[in-house]
């Protein structure tokens, strides 16, 4: 529930803000707006109501909102409209240029939402950053790393003989630079670890979601889940577990992934209590856990704040704006693979951008990133989008004749079809991995 909520608030917001570009650019040409919708609305409304010559409404279909104006080619299909003369309140009858202020008046304002979330998340919040020098414990390894010669607890030195900015750089880098060497520090010795081409679409076809590498951190309970293994079996906040079993190890991870190795089976974990080293049999669940939170990561690493003027964050969200679009278009390669078309989504996928919890902070922060993702895709040059018609009106500008109404409306049908056609894919491979649970 709490993260639909989310998604349907942050859609709801970007939605009337685009349509509103349109919308406020539309008014000021003396355009007649019939409708402003958030929301589709095909045979009926939730709520609607006229004023002056523009009704306002909600649709009950969540999937995008509409802004009707008079004299377009648009998705309302309105032929018996278009075959009437062209009157001086309609889209077709004003100047190009005019048209295309209105056209690209939706990305523009998705594009300024964007910058301006961003820049208020610095200024009020600041941006949270480890330095690659502060992972004191190294790093742990996505199991793939191994076959390329990363160890649990090697520390990441370069890229390319490139010193990351932060660790959080650094699974990036992996995946968009494709870097051909990597250097590491093992037991205090420089090493360096050649990677093969095309390592980015390497980690993609191996279905890599949270990353190449994590913080290894040591495992101390900070709480534990009532009624669970852990509690029965006598675990305390502040227990050190150092060991499942045979393997010795104080790190979280090494130890959860032995428990995931152990599911609905007893083990004896290796803990250390005020100084004394004792062993309890405890349960595991059949998801391989035994109901313990561990210590966050900020208990054992330095995690640098860095805080934003008002005069420097608004530079600030420029430059974390223009990462996010250009990191989602190096991505977007990735999608003509096998493995990557496999990761498209839909609403569900949107939906697990927020956390489980409310957090003000994660919301502002992945409603920036999917306003920019939304301005991205509609300037592209496919009909039915904004991109298809400033494509279209720009072809006019430039050769002075206008696109025969009839092309639009065919290239409105077929920009419509495949629209609709990778909305289904991407909303049924959210059900194929609910289902199948990969």
């Amino acid at each position: 529930m709490i993260f639909a909520l989310q998604l349907l608030l942050s859609l709801s917001l970007l939605i009337i803000l685009h349509e509103g570009g349109h919308f406020i650019p539309a008014k000021l040409f003396k355009t007649r707006v019939e409708k402003f919708y958030l929301f589709f609305d095909p045979y009926f409304s939730v709520l609607k109501k006229k004023i002056g010559e523009t009704e306002y409404g909600i649709g009950w279909l969540p999937l995008g909102g509409y802004v009707k104006i008079s004299g377009m080619v648009d998705e309302s299909m309105d032929k018996e409209q278009m075959e009437q003369p062209a009157q001086p309140w309609e889209f077709r009858a004003k100047p190009a240029w005019q048209r295309l202020i209105i056209m690209i008046g939706g990305v523009t304002v998705n594009v300024i939402v964007g910058v301006v979330i961003y820049s208020m998340i610095l200024f009020t919040f600041g941006k949270e950053v480890v330095p690659s020098e502060n992972a004191a414990y190294g790093v742990h390894c996505n199991p793939l790393m191994y076959h390329y010669g990363f160890r649990d607890g090697d520390k990441i030195l370069a890229l390319d003989g490139v010193k990351p900015e932060s660790f959080q750089d650094i699974n990036k880098q992996l995946i968009l630079d494709d870097p051909r060497q990597v250097t590491i520090e093992r037991f205090g010795e420089q090493i360096n670890i050649d990677l093969p081409e095309d390592f980015g679409q390497l980690l993609v076809d191996s279905g890599i979601k949270s990353g190449a590498f994590s913080l290894r951190i040591p495992f101390v309970i900070d709480s534990i889940v009532p009624a669970n293994p852990a509690f029965h079996a006598g675990l305390m906040k502040g227990d050190s577990i150092v060991g499942v079993n045979g393997l010795y190890t104080p790190y979280f991870q090494e130890i959860a992934r032995e428990l995931r190795n152990h599911k609905n089976k007893v083990v004896h974990m290796h803990i250390v209590r005020a100084g004394a080293s004792i062993s309890v049999p405890v349960d595991v669940t059949d998801e391989g856990r035994i109901g313990v939170a561990p210590r966050s990561l900020e208990k054992f690493i330095s995690v640098d704040t860095l805080h934003y003027s008002l005069a420097q964050a608004i530079p600030g969200g420029f430059h974390e704006a223009w990462e996010t679009v250009t990191n989602y278009t190096s991505q977007l390669r990735f999608l003509f693979s096998k493995a990557g078309a496999k990761q498209v989504g839909g609403f569900v996928t949107f939906a697990k951008l927020f956390p489980d919890q409310w957090d003000w902070w994660a919301f502002w922060e992945r409603t920036a990133f999917i306003s920019l993702v939304l301005a991205f895709m509609n300037i592209l040059p496919i009909p039915a989008l904004d991109g298809g018609h400033v494509m279209f009106l720009l072809w006019e500008m430039i050769t002075g004749k206008a696109v025969s109404q009839k092309v639009l409306e065919r290239s409105q049908i077929v920009g419509m079809i495949l629209l609709l056609g990778l909305m289904l894919y991407g909303n049924g491979m959210d059900i194929f991995r609910i289902v199948t649970g990969s």
